[in-house]
């Protein structure tokens, strides 16, 4: 029995001081192949992650695309779908697990549910949610005299995650809903890249 108790706790000891290895990489082409190396996470940073955002028609009229793997304290695998920009990250907790890019979210299937997303100061678009998009957002700041707002579909994993840090820190609220269309309809200035930036912030730094 001792010597039982002795290797449990030799056991626990080594498990709480080992250092989570992640691999790393951003990259503007859709691919980290070839630009990725390792590094050891930081204390508390207990998970590896893999992103891929995708803007179509925000910047121009063709497709921008970053791809990333990194370390993070808190990640939930889902994804955001704001109509011009859609995003999905992909979490683990093993050693290395973050080898394969994640997925492009244009790839994932619809999956019938619809929400409405901003375009310019018109939020009247209806957007196809897919995958595991199973609440619909609404994300409202302000800045100076001016409402910010950015609407969309977004993963249930995300709305628990975001809602409540991002109010205290971040002065944005955020509020998820479920049934189609429930994120209401209003002509509003949009602020999708501050949204997505802010969610990845939360999932790298919190």
């Amino acid at each position: 029995m001792d010597l039982q108790l002795s290797v449990s706790l030799l056991f626990i000891l080594f498990t709480a001081g080992h250092s989570l290895d992640c691999y790393k990489c951003s990259s503007l082409t859709g691919s980290c192949a070839g630009q990725t190396r390792v590094e050891t996470c930081p204390s508390g940073y207990s998970k590896c992650m893999s992103s891929m955002s995708v803007s179509v028609g925000f910047l121009g009229d063709n497709s921008d695309m970053m791809t990333g793997k990194s370390c993070a304290v808190d990640c939930h695998s889902g994804s955001i779908n704001t109509g011009n920009i859609r995003s999905l990250s992909v979490c683990c907790d093993t050693d290395r697990c973050n080898a394969q890019d994640a997925p492009d979210p244009r790839s994932i299937a619809s999956n019938g549910k619809t929400c409405y997303s901003c375009e310019g100061q018109n939020c009247l678009n209806i957007t196809s949610c897919s995958g595991t998009e199973d609440r619909c957002l609404t994300a409202t700041r302000a800045n100076k005299d001016e409402l910010r707002v950015t609407k969309g579909c977004i993963s249930k994993s995300f709305c628990d995650a975001t809602v409540t840090t991002t109010v205290r820190e971040g002065g944005e609220v955020i509020s998820c809903c479920e049934g189609n269309l429930c994120n209401g309809a209003q002509s509003v200035t949009q602020s999708v890249l501050f949204l997505c930036c802010s969610l990845l912030s939360y999932f790298l730094m919190h």
